[in-house]
């Protein structure tokens, strides 16, 4: 056998050899006596009063065997009792869920037969053992909080996918989601249970009755007289629904919540208890007692101040101990009930955990003592008891029990070959370890002890217009600002206790992180190193396998622990290496991405996939970073893609029945708390759900120059003389700075990537408290103006005010109290520091990796998502409790991000069409707010510049919307009556969400219109395929509308009960909001650069006015025609059609027209108002109506109130969505549109430009009509029938007028009638003509 670690070598073996062999008398350590004095103190008697010195028979190790075989076999039960079965139980023990025969469904069953998932609509299983007589319990571990019922059942009832646990006449449950208990009926009972909670279910079969305890607490008897006599047996069972979960204890381990008179399914080892306990008080004689040879006397002291000196007396005497106590800590039931209360015990006393030297030295007497499997079992159930007892421990005001458990875990993981034996076998691959990071959210305010913490409650109470909260109310009252103070006192007061907790977790994380650890062996770091990878590459690809995937909620807790563990460790390391850049500077170097030392496992890389990188990209990474990629590798890799379809394919189709048993290659998240390989899949289906994963011990063979993650050495990631590490292959673009620790950058990146996984999004979430607290506070103080109004002859209605405001103030003080513990665990300052660090961590790598040129195209695309989710996460999710403005160099950094965002949403080099268009949508919303225009517009002009050439590249093949978007807010505030956050009609209605970016207040940028007007002014090739593409989509999006709104008007009309898709609404709208925009963008171009369109010396400049004037008129017709279709529709005020309405559009088209006709030059009117008459569909009545004349009486004119007049209509259901019910058309009121309503948002003097417009046109309509001839219709253009013939096309001789023969040669060189290529086109004028 290979000797124990540090000290004397000695096994037990050894030691009953010395002393039974070759001192047969005399012991030759310390001399008879004393011995027999010490062994005697240390295994006193049990059962009989200590006899005299004098009279005691002497002890030495010979017969120290015997002895404490005698003294442990003392009391023992007769073998024949001890197998007996208990009266009233049937079945086998240990009692585990029954997967072979009694279930429904499909289910997930972890390996020890007590974690079990749902996997299908509503799965059933139940226990091995019943119960027909006496008092029993069970208890049942809350993983998660979803729709489950818990209970009992006889062997008769049948479940299926509806009907589960208490649905049937003989099964009963309690259902904690739905606080509800059911026996084919339900009514309400108990309490709201959460993940994290104990249901203990008890049955006593004397009585009839059913009662069940919610972390020990009783929630009373649930049901009485329940079926007994013979034949009835009852089962423990539960049903839960897809993704739920939950882990039972029959009596396996020691029931938390025990109930006196009851007793677990499971017996305890009641004999191995007894022998554990005295073994122990032997241990602990051992520690208390030491040997004063000089003195030949027994010294008593302290525990604590034991040390492991070698003595051959105490290491014997131990020997024996541990020949009996080394097996029984191989036992879940002994590790948690003996040894894990008697380490608690030992640190109760307080103090920092590294003065609990013991703790050390007892884990190395069990190295020393006990057999490595031993040890290794013994460590496994310590720590599965320890993550059990943390994750299912109550919420209490001081957090006690968390810590507690803590201490010890932090005191194990600071015994170096212990630690090193956890993280490379039980951390990630048993347990799920990541739940030690985590600090779980009370749902229950009481019980928490937050009423005690937090006895003052507060939320905002002044809201401006839109429903905001005022930030700092002038008129706060002297009783608000007492209790927003005293508010603030208790959220402090919890965050303070609360940061207890998170150092312990950041303390165990440092001891993982150690790097000086290596005397036994490698060095914890890179242990853990490997095995986050491979954690982070079953979140990454392992997207919706319940059993696999991380909960978010234990991810945004660890993320922000490793953070501050990381930069601790980096900064530690910075103080002895003074040139190395601190964290604050931290990035990921751009060689990472390509030299193949770091797997990004699938992930997308901006570039497309590795393989088609490295084999385009290849001389570049010779040239640039001195890294060769062989001919053969690039074959190979070619071959491993054809390999990876194919598998793909295969992973496709669903397997049968007989592969369910295969395991899973990670133990369950969900089920177990901590234990278990969800390794057993139930199905009573004949083909299983689950798609195979490829095994992620494989190492990928594209990567030839690398080796497997679990295969690496520190060489390979810190480098040694001549070896980079990971930093191999610097290009010579990227500085030479000297990193710290490089296993440090490894981590970094991972704690990017884990942001990106599912941080973000649950960070997102969990804002959902705020917005809560905000609309109930919102509802209290309506409520409250209400019953200041209210008429005292109405008591019953002042009664009803009354009881919501009572309501109101309940729930808002549950919320408060909960918000602020959400807001010291998840939105506090340092998590938002945390995400800011990481975001600048983001831009700095981007920056680099950008500096590399092509190589950028290596780059992960989680680095752009990561960089825009955090910018997001800090401006939306830390308000009001934090401001993003009071972070360091939060205005550098905005520009940083806006120069990445400006620079890479048209990169080439980026060929994801979803991260594409990301960026884009980024771009978008950074456009919205003054701080984020502000800094884009600090960005150097020359990448300025660059950006508005991409916004103004042509529309086609591309997604133009977000790009008319950008353009159109840049606009905003600029254009004609557009200087408006909300639409007119829309004011009197609540926005869902105040902070969207469309509903920010205008923000125009003068800096970036002018670059715009530049641009199109001087390339006039770009600004008329711009502007050809703009009203290409104009044309479309206004004809969809129209046509759309025709199929709804049609729907109207039918005398029958209508319904529309919500769908098609949402579709029209988004046509009408797109029609309003790039009207706005056009109207933006003919106001920055008119020439564009009036200056006929520019090649397409009439051609473009034409087809606007074409397209205007249209528009105007359209929505001014009298009794017309978009009237109609517009007065129906259907839900998802609310921003459809005359005002958006028709200022808009006023906005142009007033450019041409009224603001340019006396040639460019005389132009537009030449055009704008000649084109065959304008209607002088059309431009009247935008003042309210030639439709009627224009003084009944007001929008605003039409809007409001308009009842909405009745919502009823079709198929499984809610779609709006149309009035009949008969029931529609027309109102008639002015522009002289809406004195807020025009001003006197666009309306006089309107007046001078209206006037001009009607005079030059009548100039017009009194000139022009009429035209016979030979004359008139085949095409277009609307304008007379004006050019000939060479060489065929065909005619048509200019206008159709223009736009037609923009798309198309052939003849419309003879198809023959035109070479050229003339001028035609009729001959004869006079």
């Amino acid at each position: 056998m290979s000797s124990k670690g540090g000290g004397t070598a000695l096994t037990r073996r050894n030691y009953r050899l010395a002393s039974d062999t070759d001192k047969p008398k005399a012991t030759g350590i310390v001399n008879e006596k004393l011995l027999s004095d010490y062994l005697h103190h240390v295994f006193p008697p049990t059962n009989q009063a200590p006899a005299l010195a004098s009279l005691r028979k002497p002890l030495g190790f010979q017969d120290l065997g015997a002895h404490l075989e005698r003294l442990l076999s003392e009391g023992e039960p007769a073998e024949e009792s001890r197998d007996q079965p208990l009266e009233g139980r049937l079945g086998p023990q240990p009692v585990v869920l029954d997967h072979t025969s009694g279930f429904e469904g499909l289910l997930f069953v972890d390996d020890d037969l007590l974690g079990v998932i749902g996997h299908s609509n509503f799965s059933s299983i139940r226990a091995t053992t019943c119960v027909y007589k006496g008092k029993w319990a069970y208890e049942v571990l809350i993983s998660s909080q979803g729709l489950m019922q818990i209970g009992w059942c006889t062997l008769n009832c049948r479940f299926n996918q509806e009907e589960g646990v208490g649905d049937t006449p003989d099964s009963y449950a309690y259902d904690g989601n739905r606080v509800r208990k059911w026996n084919v009926t339900t009514t309400n009972y108990g309490k709201s249970w959460a993940a994290g909670d104990i249901v203990s279910c008890l049955i006593d079969l004397d009585e009839g009755t059913i009662t069940f305890c919610l972390n020990g607490q009783s929630l009373g008897t649930a049901f009485t007289s329940i079926k007994m006599g013979p034949g009835v047996a009852y089962f423990p069972a539960i049903s839960l629904s897809f993704k739920e979960s939950v882990a039972f204890n029959f009596g396996s381990r020691p029931l938390r919540y025990p109930v006196d008179g009851y007793l677990p399914l499971q017996n305890p080892p009641t004999a191995d208890l007894v022998k554990a306990h005295k073994l122990l008080g032997y241990i602990k004689n051992v520690l208390s007692t030491s040997l004063d040879t000089q003195e030949e006397r027994l010294v008593e002291k302290d525990c604590s101040s034991w040390r492991l000196h070698g003595e051959p007396t105490v290491l014997i005497t131990l020997a024996h101990i541990f020949n009996h106590f080394a097996p029984l800590m191989c036992k879940v039931y002994l590790v948690e009930d003996v040894l894990m209360n008697f380490l608690l015990g030992i640190l109760e006393g307080g103090g920092s955990v590294d003065e609990h030297q013991l703790i050390q030295q007892l884990l190395d007497l069990f190295w020393l003592l006990m057999e490595d499997y031993e040890v290794n079992e013994c460590l496994k159930q310590l720590m599965m008891s320890l993550l059990r007892a943390y994750r299912f421990s109550p919420i209490i005001p001081d957090l006690g029990f968390q810590i507690h458990y803590l201490r010890l875990t932090t005191a194990i993981l600071h015994h170096e070959k212990s630690r090193k034996y956890l993280l490379n076998n039980v951390l990630f691959d048993v347990l799920r370890s990541v739940v030690f990071f985590y600090i779980k959210t009370p749902l229950r305010v009481k019980e928490a002890g937050l009423e005690e913490l937090i006895p003052t409650t507060w939320w905002p109470t002044h809201f401006d217009k839109e429903g905001k909260d005022e930030r700092e109310p002038k008129d706060e009252s002297a009783d608000e600002r007492l209790r927003r103070r005293a508010y603030e006192r208790g959220c402090q007061r919890l965050k303070k206790r609360i940061e207890v907790v998170e150092e312990l977790q950041v303390q165990i994380l440092k001891l993982l992180l150690n790097n000086k650890d290596r005397t036994t062996g490698e060095a914890s770091r890179y242990i853990f190193l490997n095995k986050f990878r491979k954690f982070l590459q079953e979140n990454a690809s392992n997207r919706g396998h319940p059993t696999a995937l991380c909960p978010p909620e234990y991810m945004v807790c660890f993320l922000h622990r490793l953070i501050t563990a990381v930069r601790a460790s980096w900064d530690d390391g910075v103080r002895k290496s003074a040139s190395s850049i601190r964290s604050e500077e931290a990035y990921v170097p751009p060689q990472l991405f390509y030299n193949g030392k770091v797997d990004y496992f699938d992930l997308q890389r901006l570039g497309g996939l590795l393989s088609h990188l490295k084999k385009t990209l290849k001389d570049d990474l010779a040239s640039k970073a001195n890294i060769i990629i062989d001919p053969a590798e690039i074959q190979a890799t070619s071959m491993d893609d054809l390999d990876e379809d194919e598998e793909s394919g295969a992973a496709q189709r669903p397997f049968g029945a007989a592969a369910m048993g295969g395991a899973l290659a990670r133990p369950s998240w969900l089920s177990s708390p901590t234990l278990g390989r969800a390794n057993r899949f139930l199905s009573t289906a004949a083909v299983s759900l689950m798609t195979p994963r490829r095994p992620l011990t494989q190492p990928e063979k594209v990567k030839v120059r690398t080796l497997a993650v679990e295969q690496r050495t520190e060489e390979d990631i810190e480098g040694s003389h001549g070896n980079d590490g990971l930093l191999l292959g610097r290009p010579l673009a990227e500085p030479n700075q000297p990193m710290v620790d490089k296993s440090l950058l490894e981590i970094v990146d991972g704690i990017v990537m884990m942001y990106n996984l599912s941080v973000h999004q649950q960070l997102g979430k969990m804002v959902v408290v705020s917005d809560d607290v905000h609309e109930y506070a919102v509802a209290l103080k309506d409520t409250e103006e209400k019953i200041a109004r209210c008429p005292a002859r109405r008591p019953d209605i002042l009664d009803e005010l009354q009881k919501s405001q009572k309501v109101f103030a309940e729930k808002l003080n549950h919320l408060c109290r909960r918000l602020a513990w959400i807001n010291a665990t998840i939105y506090s300052k340092e998590k938002m520091l945390d995400v800011y660090w990481l975001l600048c961590v983001c831009i700095r790598t981007i920056e680099h990796a950008d500096s590399t040129g092509s190589l950028f195209a290596f780059a992960p695309e989680f680095y752009l998502s990561a960089a825009m989710n955090a910018y997001s996460a800090l401006k939306n999710y830390f308000s009001p409790a934090n401001s993003m403005e009071e972070l360091p160099g939060y205005e550098e950094t905005l520009t940083q991000l806006a120069a990445i965002l400006a620079k890479h949403f048209a990169d080439p080099r980026i060929v994801g069409t979803d991260i594409k268009d990301s960026l884009m949508q980024a771009l978008a919303s950074y456009v919205c707010y003054p701080q984020s225009l502000r800094a884009v517009e600090r960005i150097p002009e020359e990448q300025r510049v660059a950006m508005m050439r991409n916004l103004l590249a042509p529309y086609e093949q591309r997604p133009w919307a977000q790009t008319n978007w950008i353009l159109v807010r840049l606009w905003r505030g600029c254009g004609f009556g557009y200087r408006y956050t909300r639409l007119p009609h829309l004011l009197k209605t609540k926005p869902e969400d105040a902070n969207l970016p469309s509903l920010q207040k205008p923000c125009p940028s003068l800096l970036l219109q002018g670059h715009m007007a530049e641009l199109l002014s001087v390339d006039k090739d770009m600004a008329a395929s711009f502007l050809n593409s703009v009203l290409n989509q104009l044309n479309w999006a206004f004809s969809e509308f129209i046509g759309m709104i025709q199929e709804i008007q049609q729907a109207a009309e039918r005398p029958e009960r209508n319904f529309v898709d919500t769908r098609q609404l949402k579709v029209c709208a988004t046509c009408f909001d797109l029609s309003v925009s790039l009207l706005r963008v056009l109207e933006m171009t003919v106001t920055l650069v008119p020439e564009i369109f009036l200056d006929w010396t520019r090649p397409s400049a009439e051609l473009l006015l034409r087809r606007l004037a074409q397209l205007l008129n249209q528009v105007l017709n359209r929505v001014t025609a009298e009794k017309n279709l978009f009237d109609r529709v517009v007065n129906l005020r259907l839900p998802g059609l609310e921003s459809v309405d005359h005002y958006p559009i028709l200022v808009a088209v006023t906005g142009i027209l007033v450019r041409i006709l009224v603001d340019g030059d006396r040639q460019g009117i005389s132009r537009a108002s030449c055009v704008l008459l000649s084109d065959p569909c304008f209607q002088l009545h059309s431009i009247q109506h935008l003042l309210g004349e030639g439709g009627g009486d224009s003084s009944a004119l007001s929008v605003t109130s039409s809007s409001a007049s308009c009842a909405r209509p009745v919502v009823g259901s079709f198929g499984s969505g809610v779609a709006p019910v149309i009035p009949s058309a008969a029931a529609v009121e027309r109102k008639h549109f002015s522009l002289h309503a809406y004195t807020d948002y025009i001003s006197e003097e666009e309306k006089q430009k309107v007046e001078r417009m209206l006037a001009f046109l009607t005079e030059e309509s009548k100039k017009a009509a009194a000139s022009t001839a009429p035209t016979s219709e030979e004359d008139l253009c085949p095409i277009c029938y609307a304008h007379s013939i004006s050019a000939v096309f060479k060489p065929c001789s065909h005619k048509s007028c200019k206008a159709c023969i223009n736009q037609h040669l923009m798309n198309n060189k052939d003849c419309f009638f003879c198809k023959a290529t035109i070479t050229g086109v003339e001028d035609y004028s009729k001959p004869g003509a006079s």
